[in-house]
């Protein structure tokens, strides 16, 4: 049975339409009674509890409504509801399979010169083994671009993480399940040069595949990326292999993603989940560097890559980590433990699972690129503790940037639902993460040595730009904080 309601504020599958300058919404959902104020044609109506549930029967088309309880419901509720269902409703579902069928993309390409190649490695079947998505220079862009979500299993996840009904999974995967992202799948490695290596932390409910816009522009401009799929718990899921007779007949053993329960203290789990993830990172690095050095390793997956191909292909001497809020995070967690990785970049970072005796351990150069909108008091304190003036710390901030900006379902959703689910900020999404990419950029460049042409966007780093804020936005002042960019030198 489904269920329908109308509510001011987004909480499930909706969709906004205007009328005499008032916003109505539409949503199905199929739990959890709440009160909702209405407004009906410029008047307001407040629901109660045991109103705003019923059930509803709509036509296949899903253009009308054609049973509903009488008791509940006015012949002129019916009415909206259709006028809602057609005029917004229907024409987004269409458009968005419109879009589906053509497979379209509006991930961006990256921005270099080098033609970028896709691919999934798994190197140890069981679910403490290393699964990640690897972009690289590739030599030829003849290959099919890359399926971004794979399998449908993920969509179920990011239902879960978005507490909705697992329709919802259904819903997504119809529609962005055969979606794709500009880099060529299994195209060979262009050879002849040794790349810098980046290692990429995903963030709270996100999995290697949605940070392509990030992986794929790094590629671009000469990287090696290896976005790696976290199995502590915190992506929306993952998969594994139970044995050898599994991995030979694909059959996937999936988790999903671990949700508190009553009782549970989050700050403790939280940082139990990024030591192991740190611990994730630093073995991907191992399992390249040895296949690097040319130790015959065997990827679980069926693709056709020949992992033989990134033998002498990584400068070792140049070797980052980058990641997105949860992997933000994780980023200074690994920079703590792991001194081969050089810097860091902290992408809208969460420093929530942090413990405070890591701010302290991190002698590496470290960026924070912060998202306007995301970013708290208490959050920017514990950035301010990994400062000192001894160590290269830098912040910026993106005007009207949301945290969605660095993942790539801002690209993937129009305008309403993108500011719907807060995807989207004032930005242009375009703008936001080309500013993000070309900092990291001129930031890497300073402090791997690399000899490119990336200082062109030096100033980025120090926050010259007009969408660009210095350091932050947030006032900490009440909490007798001051946040200045440090430069690794006494002042």
């Amino acid at each position: 049975m489904l269920y329908l309601y109308l509510h001011r504020k987004w909480h499930s599958i909706s969709q906004v339409h205007s009328f005499n300058n008032t916003y109505q919404e539409v949503g199905v959902i199929a739990d959890t009674p709440v009160t909702k104020t209405v407004s009906l044609w410029s008047s307001s109506r407040t629901f109660q509890p045991s109103e705003v549930n019923f059930p509803i029967t709509f036509s296949k088309d899903w253009k009308r409504v054609t049973s509903y309880p009488t008791d509940r419901l006015s012949a002129g509720d019916i009415y909206i509801m259709h006028f809602l269902l057609a005029q917004a409703w229907v024409n987004k579902i269409q458009a968005l399979m419109a879009a589906a069928s053509l497979g379209q993309t509006k991930i961006p390409k990256g921005n270099g010169s080098y033609s970028v190649g896709c691919t999934d490695l798994m190197f140890d079947y069981s679910n403490k083994g290393t699964f990640l998505r690897l972009y690289y220079p590739s030599q030829e862009d003849d290959h099919s671009d890359t399926l971004w979500i794979p399998n449908k299993e993920y969509f179920f996840g990011l239902s879960k993480f978005l507490g909705t009904h697992w329709l919802m999974g259904k819903i997504l995967s119809f529609f962005f399940g055969s979606m794709t992202t500009p880099a060529n799948w299994n195209s060979p490695l262009r050879t002849g040069e040794k790349y810098p290596l980046i290692v990429f932390s995903h963030g709270l409910g996100a999995f290697r595949t949605i940070y392509s816009a990030v992986g794929i522009d790094l590629a671009s401009h000469g990287f090696i990326v290896a976005a790696v799929e976290h199995r502590d718990g915190s992506a929306s899921a993952t998969y594994y292999f139970r044995d050898q007779s599994a991995v030979e007949i694909g059959n996937k053993s999936w988790l999903y993603l671990k949700t508190l329960k009553p009782g549970d203290q989050e700050v403790p789990l939280r940082n139990e989940q990024v030591r192991q993830r740190a611990k994730e990172c630093s073995q991907a690095l191992d399992l390249i560097l040895d296949i690097d050095r040319g130790r015959p390793v065997k990827n679980a997956l069926d693709v056709e890559f020949d992992v033989e191909q990134l033998k002498d292909s990584i400068d070792r001497n140049k070797l980052a980590v980058i990641g997105h809020s949860f992997g933000g995070a994780t980023v200074i967690q690994t920079l703590s433990e792991d001194q081969r990785f050089r810097c860091g970049i902290a992408l809208d970072a969460w420093m929530l699972p942090l413990g405070d005796e890591v701010y302290s351990r991190i002698p590496q150069p470290l960026f924070f690129i912060n998202s306007e909108r995301f970013q708290y008091p208490a959050n920017i304190i514990k950035m301010k503790k990994c400062y000192s003036p001894d160590k290269e710390r830098k912040m910026i901030t993106i005007r009207g940037s949301v945290h969605q900006n660095f993942v790539d379902f801002t690209f993937a959703t129009g305008k309403i639902i993108g500011y719907m689910f807060t995807l989207k900020g004032d930005i242009d999404s375009n703008v936001a993460i080309d500013l993000s990419n070309k900092a990291s950029l001129a930031f890497l460049q300073k402090h791997l040595g690399l000899q490119k042409d990336f200082d062109q966007w030096d100033s980025l780093i120090e926050g010259e730009d007009d969408n660009l804020i210095p350091g932050t936005n947030i006032d900490t002042t009440n909490q007798h904080v001051t946040l200045q960019n440090s430069t690794g030198k006494e002042k």
